[in-house]
């Protein structure tokens, strides 16, 4: 089965719903969507007087913050996502990550970044069951506070919440979607493939910052945890199995 996260300016494509539908198709052993909605929530922000802050790019999330990502991750985006999968003949169920705990999370650091947190427990069995009903598990990454002993929720990284579902899932490839093709290095060429190693100094030198940095740690999560194959790709890629910058262990084709 292969975890696919969809990025927030890739749900804007025409074509997406499409391409999920005949990569639900040509994946016989499921697909397991997550998906983000960053400007979406930027723009709510803006709308209620606040200004959107990042840091290595992940949110910096205030409390108040929540019931806004909430609102618009949980709500408007995962339903909206949902609505258009079911219209394109695909049988998705929108889950959040407080579902039963689908997504426990840990605060990374609450001085710098806020409620924004780092998944530590992905509740698999949620996903199994759904998935072996049948259905297309679209998730939101709004998560449950799995440390405070009181619950709440906390702002997960898309990315990130998609490279622990991998890894918890033993998926066989993890899919960044974004509206990019790839990973590009200092002179703008695409990259084929890029190893952990290389990956890191893209990110030391300031070639691959914000969103693309985030999406390159995620990767690098995901690799050493278990996952075979991470690509970072257009919505392209969803149909093109070559498409795309692979991101490996080590220098090399993956196989």
């Amino acid at each position: 089965m292969r975890v696919v996260k969809i990025g927030g300016r890739a749900q804007g494509d025409p074509r997406l719903a499409a391409a999920l539908c005949q990569a639900w198709n040509d994946w016989p052993n499921g697909v397991c969507v997550v998906h983000g909605g960053g400007d979406e929530i930027s723009s709510m922000q803006r709308a209620l007087g606040r200004e959107a802050a990042f840091v290595g790019g992940r949110r910096v999330t205030s409390r108040s913050d929540l019931d806004i990502l909430r609102m618009v991750l949980s709500g408007v985006v995962n339903k909206r996502l949902v609505n258009n999968l079911v219209a394109a003949g695909i049988p998705a169920v929108g889950v959040s990550g407080e579902d039963d705990a689908l997504i426990g999370a840990e605060l990374i650091d609450a001085a710098s970044l806020g409620f924004a947190g780092r998944p530590i427990a992905i509740n698999v069995q949620l996903l199994r069951t759904l998935m072996d009903a049948g259905y297309m598990p679209v998730i939101s990454p709004v998560a449950y506070d799995a440390t405070s002993g009181e619950g709440g929720a906390l702002n997960v990284n898309g990315d990130d919440a998609a490279a622990a579902i991998a890894v918890s899932l033993k998926a066989e490839e993890l899919l960044l979607i974004a509206d990019v093709e790839g990973v590009r290095d200092a002179q703008g060429d695409l990259l084929s493939f890029v190893s952990i190693e290389s990956s890191r100094d893209l990110i030391a030198s300031g070639t691959a910052a914000g969103g693309m940095a985030a999406k390159l740690e995620s990767a690098h999560a995901a690799l050493l945890a278990g996952v075979d194959r991470v690509r970072i790709c257009d919505l392209t890629g969803l149909v093109d199995s070559e498409r795309g910058t692979f991101v490996t262990q080590s220098q090399g084709v993956v196989s």
